[in-house]
């Protein structure tokens, strides 16, 4: 299995270790916040293709993902994981004449509407690995009618994003829609949200990874880059004593 990946260097050095060994199996001894949070602080180098194999863990990683519970990844769409433009956009942030890779046809308010979706590179690749370590969820602030398609459309009959939440279950203030992680489950300590939009998950901000939005750009590697952290943050008792110390990077997207 092949990706592309960023070689990165950076001012703890613990950073290169961890990248790795988790391509071999992730040793307990390295699931320390300090070190964790370390993968936030790089600078790009190059591109180089490199393995990231799913091995077999090892007994003690074993023993340790058995203490703990299984972890639950809740997933946004629209510029997390996709980018989408309707009829009768005039000026669409897609390159002219780059190709959908779906249409959906959708009937809202009475009326037919095109959208033209466009995914996030590596995101079928990046679903495919995150799904055998967490459950997905899918929780978007767009009309269920849209976010069930694109949805079944990612999905693609893998089974793999059957627990979805859409605008419904959000809640609204001051006009923006907040994402309300209890819905999902009540125990926080098992919960990790990946969305572009801080103001979605402000009521949870120490569950939640930030990205930076997605338009168009056919090089960008941001799900390919979390691989590491997520692949490690599901053998913690508790996600928030990672991420609570991720709080500044919210500010960058």
């Amino acid at each position: 299995m092949h990706l592309l990946f960023v070689l990165v260097t950076s001012p703890c050095l613990t950073v290169l270790y961890i990248l790795c060994c988790v391509s071999c199996s992730w040793c307990s001894a390295l699931l320390r916040p300090d070190c964790l949070i370390c993968l936030v602080h790089f600078q790009i180098i190059q591109y180089q293709t490199v393995r990231y194999d799913i091995l077999p863990l090892s007994p003690i990683s074993r023993n340790r993902l058995n203490a703990v519970k299984r972890k639950i990844l809740v997933l946004d769409l629209d510029e997390t994981l996709i980018h989408s433009h309707h009829d009768g956009v005039l000026r669409p942030t897609v390159r002219p004449g780059t190709p959908p890779d779906f249409i959906l046809k959708v009937v809202i308010d009475k009326h037919p509407v095109r959208f033209f979706v466009h995914k996030r590179p590596h995101v079928d690749f990046f679903l495919e690995v995150v799904s055998q370590w967490y459950e997905l969820v899918v929780f978007t602030a767009s009309m269920e009618i849209y976010g069930s398609a694109v949805a079944d459309k990612l999905d693609n009959n893998r089974n793999i994003l059957k627990r979805r939440y859409y605008r419904q279950h959000c809640t609204l203030d001051l006009g923006s829609y907040i994402k309300d992680l209890s819905v999902v489950h009540d125990d926080l300590s098992s919960i990790v949200i990946l969305d572009n939009s801080p103001g979605a998950y402000r009521s949870h901000p120490d569950n939640a990874i930030p990205i930076k939005s997605w338009f168009s750009d056919p090089s960008d590697t941001a799900l390919l880059n979390l691989l590491p952290m997520l692949d490690a943050l599901r053998f913690t008792a508790d996600v928030r004593s990672v991420l609570s110390r991720n709080l500044h990077q919210h500010r960058l997207w």
